[in-house]
């Protein structure tokens, strides 16, 4: 079996990959996450999980690299981390009571072959009217500011959601893990 490396840092990619209970190295791609002029944001998530695999794969030869990103948006309103509380409430403002799509985008690299599989999967999530004291209360208890959209959907954030519509529920939290199985499959490995 080919190394399977994870280019990524983020622990909830890592805790998500580690229920396919398949062994997998972790390795930091240093990618510019900025989007390209007129790009939209399914293909800046795409074009980033691309990035963040080869990045790594000078490292990793004859390997498995799984790149991953993700871009939420409202039409033309792109939502990042937020990195800040004030920023956490100015995003959350944005989003009550509207659907944000959460695009994650999902790259397997062979480094050995050359072949890239990429998909995207969206994710549409509709946020509750929320009240101030309610979004306050949230962030005291949570603190989702390395989240895009400030909203932990597998902790408390579940609370400010009315409805999720997507074909993978680990997408929204960083890694299709349905699609990822299919492309690990394609290149040969068992799953289970």
């Amino acid at each position: 079996m080919p190394r399977l490396i994870l280019a990524s840092t983020s622990a909830y990619r890592r805790e998500l990959l580690s229920r396919l209970q398949i062994p997998f190295e972790v390795a930091s791609p240093d990618t510019d996450e900025s989007p390209l002029a007129g790009e939209s944001p399914a293909q800046t998530a795409e074009r980033l999980s691309v990035a963040k695999a080869e990045a790594v794969s000078a490292r990793f030869p004859g390997s498995l690299i799984i790149g991953s990103d993700q871009v939420a948006y409202l039409g033309d309103q792109r939502f990042g981390k937020p990195l800040t509380r004030e920023r956490a409430i100015e995003q959350l403002r944005l989003m009550r009571g509207k659907t944000v799509v959460f695009h994650t985008g999902l790259c397997l690299f062979n480094s050995a072959t050359g072949r890239r599989q990429v998909t995207g999967i969206p994710t549409e999530v509709t946020f509750r009217q929320l009240g101030e004291a309610e979004i306050e209360r949230y962030l005291d208890k949570e603190q989702p500011y390395h989240c895009a959209g400030s909203a932990k959907s597998e902790g408390l954030g579940i609370a400010l959601l009315s409805s999720m519509r997507g074909d993978d529920p680990n997408a929204l939290i960083g890694l299709p893990l349905i699609a990822l199985c299919g492309m690990l499959r394609i290149e040969g490995l068992h799953i289970p």
